[in-house]
């Protein structure tokens, strides 16, 4: 069976999917679908404050969502760590995010994984990916396949299987402001 076509497939008919990337298995829906979004935030028992970081496949794509990045960013942060386990918090255009998934603000974390079923499945959506660890809010963050919680899995539409090679969350690091912010310390070492 092609996990990847049948999961593209759930992706752009609005469902959600549990996929494997490079860092930990995430889950996902349509950065565009606000029904699918409200009910993942409701599966993962996410606050609705809490804005939640989105995948892309290019540059591009990440360009669609965001105000203008920065060459600064581009050449210190995109160029040599995308794709890979580093989010980068932007400043978005607001009217292109749901209000969920910018927690009610006006930025946005963007990140390139670099896996190439996480790829396939965004390249076939044809949009960015709500990416947050397949958990539930607070739960530990699943690295292999053993570690998804099963209760999790019995409520998505999908879920794909494979292995996450870094086996270490993101680093996250806020752009928005002049002094760079490193908000989480993950899986990339930044000397910021």
């Amino acid at each position: 069976m092609d996990y990847v076509k049948k999961a593209i497939q759930i992706l752009k008919d609005g469902g959600i999917v549990i996929f494997p990337t490079d860092t930990a298995f995430g889950v996902g829906c349509r950065i565009d679908d606000e029904k699918a979004i409200r009910r993942l935030f409701t599966l993962r028992k996410r606050p609705e404050t809490q804005a939640t970081s989105v995948l892309v496949s290019s540059f591009q794509m990440a360009e669609k969502y965001l105000q203008p990045v920065s060459e600064d960013v581009i050449e210190k942060l995109i160029e040599p760590y995308w794709p890979g386990a580093l989010t980068i918090v932007l400043k978005s255009k607001a009217d292109k995010i749901p209000s969920l998934v910018r927690g009610g603000g006006e930025n946005l974390g963007v990140r390139m994984p670099d896996h190439p079923t996480t790829l396939a499945l965004i390249d076939g959506a044809g949009v960015s990916l709500l990416g947050p660890s397949a958990n539930f809010h607070g739960e530990a963050t699943p690295y292999t396949f053993e570690d998804l919680n099963k209760d999790l899995m019995s409520q998505v539409d999908f879920v794909v299987p494979g292995i996450c090679q870094t086996r270490e969350a993101s680093t996250v690091i806020d752009c928005t402001r002049d002094q760079w912010k490193i908000l989480r310390q993950g899986a990339i070492k930044l000397g910021f």
